[in-house]
């Protein structure tokens, strides 16, 4: 049997490239990711944009030196500013700017206190939006005022881990790995699976409790509970706890380069009657249990290799084999004379 290597580094979606918070009004964070390098910016009125790094003029990196200027962002080097289109808009030495030049500048969205570009190799606009953690995602009423600010208390970026991002989101499927990673004290149950264009859906029940390795402990013994995942497209993954220990996270994988991947994980817990929105100390100790069971996993990913096809059991077919066919639409693929092709 042939196994073929992982899939394409650069595929299409949104990834997340940091969380709101870090870049603050007239700051500039230097970026790499999806094998360039970028900076970010916020201009004076609070308008995230993020750009190609190096000045279309003479190739000075914009992030080392450079400052913000209003709604521009200016170049260490000769100081040429270019605006949140990445069009030059001023040259102080001369009265009109260059037209003929451009920095590229990528679509940016800001949710779930997180920073997303949009990747794709075939230069189409956003396919479809990052969905709201609270709102748009698994229809419970909850809104951002019933959970705890994420940032910074509850969030880890792990940088350069071996890992494509599609085994991370390949989590959302796999029931088995719950009970020797997370060492849940049962084997959870997959009960649903759906997927449309650009999300893919699954639910995980179990006892919660009672166990001597369990997931969560609960003062009354085993209760039900569970998880809802959903990822959209194979860059941002989301999941839903429900049952005694009701909380969101968030975990995002994006490609630094052809070898590695940054992972970025959030987490949001629900917030305790008359709080406010920072954790409490009182919690820190849910915090470090939830954090413990991401790295659980990072451990995993940073030693395995991407296997196509997979070695499953037969209980594992139907979920990985519907989420990898599912998968194959973010993909390019290269055609005759090396041109870009969407597999669809």
């Amino acid at each position: 049997m042939v196994t073929e290597g992982p899939p394409s580094m650069k595929p299409t979606g949104w990834f997340q490239v940091a969380w709101s918070p870090e870049i603050g009004p007239g700051e500039i964070k230097n970026l790499s990711y999806l094998g360039r390098e970028l900076v970010a910016f916020r201009t004076r009125s609070g308008h995230l944009v993020v750009l190609d790094a190096h000045c279309a003029h003479l190739g000075a990196h914009l992030g080392h030196g450079g400052s913000v200027r209003g709604e521009h962002i200016v170049c260490p080097f000769h100081g040429w500013e270019w605006d949140g289109q990445g069009r030059n808009v001023l040259i102080p030495y001369q009265d009109h700017p260059n037209k003929a030049r451009c920095v590229r500048s990528w679509d940016v969205s800001e949710k779930n206190e997180a920073v997303f570009v949009w990747h794709d190799l075939d230069g189409r606009p956003p396919l479809y939006p990052v969905p709201d953690v609270f709102t748009d995602l698994f229809d419970d009423g909850a809104s951002a005022d019933d959970y705890y600010r994420s940032y910074p208390e509850a969030s880890l970026r792990i940088e350069h881990v071996t890992v494509h991002p599609q085994s991370v989101m390949e989590n959302s499927v796999d029931f088995a790995h719950f009970q020797f990673v997370h060492r849940a004290n049962e084997m959870p149950r997959f009960t649903e699976m759906t997927a449309d264009e650009w999300h893919f859906k699954t639910t995980f029940e179990m006892t919660l409790g009672g166990g001597k390795a369990a997931t969560v402990l609960t003062p009354d013994g085993p209760v039900e509970g569970g998880l809802n995942a959903l990822n959209c497209g194979i860059s941002i993954g989301f999941i839903r706890q429900f049952g005694p220990d009701n909380q969101r996270t968030m975990v995002n994988a994006t490609p630094v380069d052809d070898q590695v991947s940054d992972l970025f994980f959030t987490n949001w817990l629900s917030r305790l009657p008359g709080d406010g929105p920072v954790v409490p100390d009182s919690l820190t100790r849910r915090l470090k249990l939830v954090e413990n069971q991401f790295l659980a996993d990072v451990r995993i990913w940073e030693h395995q290799r991407y296997t196509d096809p997979a070695g499953l059991a037969a209980s594992e077919v139907r979920g990985f084999t519907a989420l990898r066919r599912w998968a194959k639409r973010f993909y390019p693929t290269v055609g005759d004379g090396g041109s870009q092709k969407r597999v669809q």
